[in-house]
């Protein structure tokens, strides 16, 4: 059971909100997909739940195109979308239990309780679904979206709006999901893929800048920094004088003879740039360094810096 995408447009009159999307996840992958707002993430989402057609390119759920199969599609798809509708004067699990019915389940009295205990709703199942706090409506989308056992789950922004307590709680549901089922989930917050993620795919403008494992990014962020030097204002610069260190990627000049030096990798050069400054008679007034983490490649990727 996979997703797979292939150059996903989606235009609304004049703005492109998807310009040739492509990715793939398989079985046991959870894919974060993670855009600062407005990037497409929730277009994306509702296309492969086939709340929408594309403009144009593919788009196949286990194999089924949302745009030819969309029946079959939402038979194998459970979608939690970013508003998370519900009927909130009904009970929790009258509610679900008109969720199995629509889906014609077969005992639907065991689905519901299957569901109830797997999102933890055992405490709240006979209140009212609008008496609730958050955390619990968003376990009622999820299990919702998990009654009629699809192998593919699409949630869009499930974390938004909860509290510390609550997001550790629906960390925990997901994670159990996500090892047997094929999830992808939209967020805009770096922390959450790092907590849930084993891939991750970053959209920015309707276009794809990263698509890459966790690890690798993780292993990116943390062997990056830069290094900020500012001299006295006397001192006239000759930033080829510092080329000659290697791990040095590149120099910027920030004003007010201040200078950023890009390093390459887990390199640790301030002596050698002190070394090189003394040598030059530069005079430094101030050494910063910086490590990066990953929430500064997001926002170098999408343009935030």
């Amino acid at each position: 059971m996979s997703i797979e995408v292939k150059k996903l447009t989606k235009i609304y009159g004049s703005q492109k909100a998807l310009d040739e999307v492509s990715f793939s996840v398989s079985k046991g992958d959870i894919l974060g997909f993670l855009g600062p707002n407005g990037a497409g993430k929730s277009t994306t989402m509702k296309i492969l739940a086939c709340f929408i057609p594309q403009t144009s390119g593919d788009a196949s759920m286990g194999g089924l195109d949302v745009k030819l199969n969309s029946l079959e599609v939402r038979r194998i798809v459970g979608y939690l979308p970013e508003n998370n509708p519900l009927y909130k004067d009904m009970y929790i699990k009258e509610y679900l239990f008109y969720v199995a019915k629509l889906y014609q389940l077969d005992n639907p009295a065991a689905k519901v309780r299957n569901m109830i205990e797997l999102t933890g709703l055992g405490r709240e199942q006979h209140k009212l679904i609008g008496q609730i706090s958050k955390g619990y409506r968003q376990r009622v989308g999820l299990a919702q979206a998990m009654i009629h056992n699809p192998e593919i789950l699409i949630m869009d922004e499930p974390t938004s709006g909860l509290d510390p307590n609550q997001l550790t709680e629906i960390r925990s549901v997901i994670k159990e999901i996500g090892k047997e089922k094929v999830v992808v989930f939209s967020t805009h917050i770096m922390q959450e893929v790092e907590s849930l993620c084993n891939r991750v795919v970053i959209i920015n403008k309707g276009k794809i800048v990263l698509d890459d494992s966790i690890d690798k990014l993780q292993h990116f962020s943390k062997g990056s920094s830069n290094i900020i030097l500012q001299f006295l204002p006397a001192n006239k610069i000759n930033t080829a004088h510092f080329k000659k260190i290697d791990a040095i990627s590149d120099i910027t000049s920030m004003g007010e003879n201040a200078f950023e030096f890009n390093i390459k990798g887990n390199n640790d050069v301030r002596e050698a740039l002190f070394d090189l400054s003394v040598a030059a008679g530069y005079k430094i007034i101030r050494m910063e360094q910086r490590i990066f983490s990953m929430e500064d490649v997001f926002q170098q990727l999408t343009g935030n810096r």
